[in-house]
């Protein structure tokens, strides 16, 4: 199981992700570096932990169509995988973000209006470089698709898969930076038993090493941690182990 470094960038700054509250978002204090530079921020993740793929969550793309294509460059320039979640609306909006760097963009269901030009998308740049994002909040779908009636979270991350999606993301934002423990099982498991190959990534209050070892033992592949990371509660040994 994948352990990626998740790092969230607002006014061009890593802050700390708390509950999917945007507004009270600060700037990260860590005590793997005082820094809240981006490049500064992932190079100590992978100084610390050995961890070189990240997951940018670029809340200025996200909220003011502002994307930061130049820290985008300057971290893959420096050797990082980037998984980019720059609040993609169409096709053209993916292009442009794995053109700034990306190595895999990441459609969300927050921002991504239609289930119908998600394969279209796929189709155009391939599903090995799309990661669907099934965002939630506290258990629920945060929005559904326009042309699609239900928002059961189950419902909508079936359905991109049977649009071609392989590779998703279970992320229930009003567990991030919180320390509530894993919150999407569930439906990691619904989604697992519909497509037994699926790579399925989680997100959203991992804790500690045991919950790593919950989610690895529950078969998923991938975890996106922050908070755990930054304050200590996972250490280099835990990862190791």
């Amino acid at each position: 199981m994948r352990v990626i470094p998740v790092i969230d960038i607002l006014d061009s700054q890593v802050v700390r992700g708390v509950a999917g509250q945007r507004d009270q978002y600060r700037r990260v204090e860590s005590h793997i570096t005082d820094s809240a530079e981006p490049l500064v921020v992932a190079n100590a993740f992978r100084d610390t932990f050995g961890l070189s793929t990240l997951y940018v969550a670029d809340l200025d793309a996200i909220l003011n169509a502002e994307p930061n294509v130049e820290t985008y460059q300057e971290l893959k320039d420096d050797g990082f995988e980037l998984l980019i979640d720059a609040g993609l609306r169409n096709v053209f909006d993916a292009e442009a973000t794995l053109m700034a760097g990306a190595a895999k963009v990441i459609v969300g269901l927050e921002t991504w209006p239609l289930l119908a030009s998600l394969e279209m998308t796929l189709q155009k740049i391939g599903s090995e470089r799309v990661i669907f994002s099934l965002d939630l909040k506290s258990g629920r779908s945060i929005r559904k698709f326009d042309d699609m009636t239900s928002d059961d979270p189950v419902d909508v991350g079936c359905a991109a898969i049977e649009s071609g999606i392989r590779e998703l993301i279970v992320l229930d934002l009003a567990a991030v930076g919180v320390g509530s423990g894993p919150a999407t099982l569930e439906i990691c498991q619904s989604l697992r038993d519909f497509a037994p190959k699926l790579k399925l990534i989680t997100g959203g209050g991992i804790r500690s090493s045991d919950d790593l070892s919950t989610l690895r033992s529950a078969g998923i592949d991938g975890v996106l941690v922050a908070s755990a990371l930054h304050d200590g509660s996972i250490s280099p040994d835990d990862l190791q182990r």
